[in-house]
């Protein structure tokens, strides 16, 4: 083999490995990006007509992010735990990619869950008592 069938077969070589490199990095899911943005299990998904809320629980605290069922978009979206007895931690505006995480220290109180994106909306009612 010359030198020149060389090169183009470590060319190859390289495009094909950064090519698996990147679809690696972009195709994780929700499930994985909501994991990089609360600790902790996840206790709750909450599924509505234009999104997921997904709720995360690790030792006292309880984290809530609110996924579009469509990424990419700039919509209005809204997610929102709360503690019994406490103030909302709330995160909302018009995001693309997710809204949250929003995080409480709840401690063994129950917790009202709420999300939205665009006209769709949950709220779990009082969970995790």
């Amino acid at each position: 083999m010359d030198s020149g069938a060389i090169r183009r077969r470590a060319a190859l070589g390289l495009a094909v490995l950064s090519t698996a490199g990147l679809l690696a990095l972009v195709s994780p899911g929700a499930a994985e990006a909501a994991a990089s943005y609360c600790a902790g299990r996840e206790v709750r998904k909450l599924p509505f007509s234009t999104g997921t809320v997904r709720v995360y629980k690790s030792g006292g605290y309880i984290c809530a992010v609110t996924f579009p069922k469509r990424q990419g978009a700039r919509k209005q979206m809204s997610v929102s735990v709360q503690a019994r007895g406490s103030r909302p931690a709330v995160d909302k505006g018009v995001f693309s990619h997710h809204a949250g995480p929003a995080k409480v220290h709840a401690g063994r109180r129950c917790v009202l869950v709420k999300g939205s994106v665009g006209r769709g909306a949950v709220n779990s009612g009082w969970i995790l008592c």
